[in-house]
């Protein structure tokens, strides 16, 4: 296994350019900043700290003015007024012909803005179904290209790359996909909420890609799927899931205990936790 660079991270000033409705459960949003120059990464499920306003602000606040004491400054500043902060992964980032970062795409999945919807939308759902043009944001992003916020690192030797994710992770999962070379055997399972949502991937990879379209109930989908399914060229497999943490760990447990993957070769990341909020989660862990 490759093992990646304690990197430094900085704040980007960014500014949303572009907002695009993948389907009914995703929206792209795309992001421009006039120090994206400093960002550098090599993307795959590159993981960011984005930073949104709430309604009625005109741009997060956070107070970058502590340096390094930001951090604690921000935990202290009244709910209502501080910047809410999510974790998302990087889907796309664009160059210009000198190699720098002109600007990035982030895809959002968006739960409870429907009518009706069981549980309501979240801040970051409301901010992301109505971002426009000009709106502002913060992001907490790498500033070296091989950095610790990237998980996906398969040893050199995987015989057949394994993914499985859920609609938050969809897009790791696809830029993964995108960025196989020519040759190397995949096979990826994307459940997503409904049939609108699944995408085109192009990948030069030699990919057999599974979208799963969730019950009406509900429940997941995954664990049951990759169960089922043989593996060729299950030798040197390399796996990796994110996504809602409970079905995260079911899908670990199978792969290690009943597939007999060495542990060592899976990856795995709970980007969620079902009934909870990510503040919770944070103060949880």
């Amino acid at each position: 296994m490759t093992t990646a660079v304690a990197a430094p991270f900085r704040f980007f000033s960014l500014q949303v350019v572009r907002s695009r409705r993948l389907g009914p459960s995703l929206v792209r949003i795309g992001f421009a900043g006039p120090d994206l120059h400093a960002f550098h990464s090599h993307g795959r499920d590159q993981s960011l700290s984005l930073f949104l306003p709430h309604p009625g602000q005109p741009e997060p606040v956070v107070p970058l003015e502590l340096g390094d004491g930001w951090w604690q400054g921000w935990r202290e500043l009244p709910d209502d007024v501080r910047a809410v902060m999510r974790s998302y992964t990087l889907r796309a980032l664009r160059r210009d012909a000198q190699g720098h970062t002109t600007g990035i795409d982030i895809d959002f999945a968006l739960h409870g803005i429907e009518p009706g919807a069981p549980t309501p939308a979240g801040p970051a759902s409301r901010w992301a179904a109505r971002a426009a043009a000009g709106d502002r944001v913060l992001l907490l992003g790498p500033a070296v290209a091989d950095n610790r916020a990237i998980r996906f690192r398969p040893p050199e030797d995987t015989g057949l790359v394994v993914l499985c994710a859920d609609e938050t992770a969809v897009p790791a999962a696809t830029a993964i996909l995108e960025s196989l070379p020519a040759g190397t055997r995949a096979r990826a399972w994307l459940e997503v909420p409904h049939a609108g949502d699944v995408q085109d991937v192009r990948t030069e990879a030699d990919a057999e890609i599974t979208w799963l379209v969730r019950r009406d109930d509900g429940s997941p989908m995954a664990v049951d799927a990759v169960r089922a399914a043989p593996l060729s060229g299950a030798e040197r497999p390399y796996v990796w899931i994110a996504g809602e943490s409970g079905q995260v760990k079911a899908l670990r447990r199978h792969f290690v205990s009943e597939r007999g993957v060495d542990r060592r070769c899976v990856t795995f990341v709970g980007y969620w936790r079902q009934g909870m909020t990510e503040e919770q989660l944070r103060a949880a862990e």
